[in-house]
């Protein structure tokens, strides 16, 4: 029988975070922003742990990274440091003999607000789903829809590490250089062609000296934990600029992340085989081939919902326009991370690695609307809207989980953005 913690919100089989999660995130409360950690509906506040004394059976040195106001100084620990922490915040949450010592601690996510976890000084977004990539290439080179060195190299670019915000952040709607194919010169202005792509993302944990590739068996070593990612992309302005050196301002504007950072070891109990590569595909060149036989990839369930304006005024719940699964990458977690490093290149604690868009085979799995214009409908909402790209005022929101039989549902939280016109409120 699963541990149950004596918060009771947290022993709710329809919470994200039960006592088996104990996802990290930075919050804001009473004028202090501190690192917490999710339990139920409930966040225990880290930094007055250590002030009580409740962490003193770990080191002092990973105890002092408890009480920054971001993850990096924890996450360049590695997983020692992890592990313990995991370990003696399991005992306070489920052991009633520290309930009165600990539950004071305790801030109501209600009453929290919730900031980017890490300082993130890079940002890495790759194109790891071949299904995405064989959709969209099939709009543009419908007879060669991957470029030859797919199947042989994980594909990624350099995103920009200031847009990062969030969960809840308004999108303001870009403007930007877009050209219609009968148009004999580009026009500027706002982008009328704006998606939203449905990504996982990894933080980085101890990283490598410059110099120093990473081997595949330790890749997941530096994996810190996982969140999701919503990539926001304006397709007119991609179309137009991405020749010849790849994304650049049609990516760049916003990029929205989950809260909370969900520990590998929480998602250890929900790995399943991965799936071998079709047959006539290549085998990956020895650096990103795992001496484990037993490789496995992560069974996490993604979904996409969408509420536009009107919706919300009628109130009318979101929609879920697809749903995924991380376990369909062409490209695990570990070979994105260890191609990243395998030239030199220092990843450092805090930096963020994402997937790229994450889709599945069949129809109702696509990552993106993008991909959706192969469906012979539109997509159709409640209201008697339709929708080929976003509009202002609709809200994307993601959610991811994992679940199986015998465990508990361990959750993301939710990933959530609405768009909004330029100067149409604060951001």
């Amino acid at each position: 029988m699963a541990v149950r913690s004596w918060v009771v919100s947290a022993n709710d089989p329809a919470t994200d975070f039960p006592l088996q999660n104990l996802p990290y995130g930075v919050f804001r409360h009473e004028h202090s922003t501190r690192i917490g950690v999710a339990i139920g509906d409930q966040i225990l506040d880290l930094r007055a742990c250590a002030t009580d004394g409740l962490l003193r059976p770990i080191a002092s040195e990973w105890v002092g990274a408890c009480t920054s106001e971001v993850l990096n100084q924890f996450m360049a620990l590695g997983p020692p440091a992890w592990s313990a922490l995991r370990r003696q915040l399991t005992v306070l949450l489920a052991d009633p003999q520290v309930q009165s010592r600990v539950e004071p601690l305790l801030v109501p996510m209600r009453a929290a607000e919730m900031h980017l976890p890490a300082q993130i000084g890079d940002y890495t977004d790759f194109y790891a789903s071949i299904h995405h990539a064989t959709r969209v290439g099939k709009l543009f080179r419908p007879d060669n829809p991957l470029l030859p060195n797919y199947k042989y190299v994980p594909i990624g670019y350099h995103g920009r590490a200031s847009s990062i915000v969030v969960s809840g952040r308004e999108i303001i709607r870009p403007s930007g250089q877009t050209k219609s194919p009968t148009a004999t010169e580009p026009v500027f202005g706002l982008s009328r062609s704006l998606d939203y792509e449905l990504e996982v993302g990894m933080f980085v944990g101890p990283g490598n000296p410059l110099g120093q590739p990473i081997p595949i068996d330790q890749a997941e070593q530096h994996i810190f934990g996982l969140c999701l990612v919503n990539d926001w992309s304006a397709r007119d302005i991609q179309s137009w600029e991405y020749q010849p050196l790849g994304p650049f301002l049609a990516k760049n504007f916003a990029t929205t992340i989950s809260p909370w950072i969900i520990p590998m070891d929480a998602l250890a109990p929900y790995r399943v085989p991965a799936a071998p590569r079709p047959e006539g595909d290549p085998s990956p060149l020895a650096y990103l081939k795992s001496d484990d036989s037993t490789h496995t990839v992560i069974d996490l369930k993604l979904e996409v919902y969408l509420q536009s304006e009107k919706m919300r005024k009628s109130e009318i719940k979101p929609v879920q326009l697809s749903t995924g699964n991380l376990r369909d990458l062409y490209w695990s977690l570990a070979q994105l991370f260890t191609h990243h490093a395998s030239n030199g290149c220092n990843l450092r604690p805090g930096d963020l690695l994402a997937t790229g868009t994450i889709s599945g085979p069949e129809q109702g799995s696509e990552g993106c609307l993008l991909e959706m214009k192969h469906r012979a409908e539109p997509i159709k909402l409640p209201t008697g809207e339709t929708r080929a790209f976003l509009e202002d005022g609709d809200m994307v929101s993601f959610r991811g989980y994992c679940q199986a039989p015998g465990l508990p549902r361990v959750g993301f939280g939710e990933c959530t953005g609405t768009i909004n016109p330029p100067n149409s409120s604060p951001v």
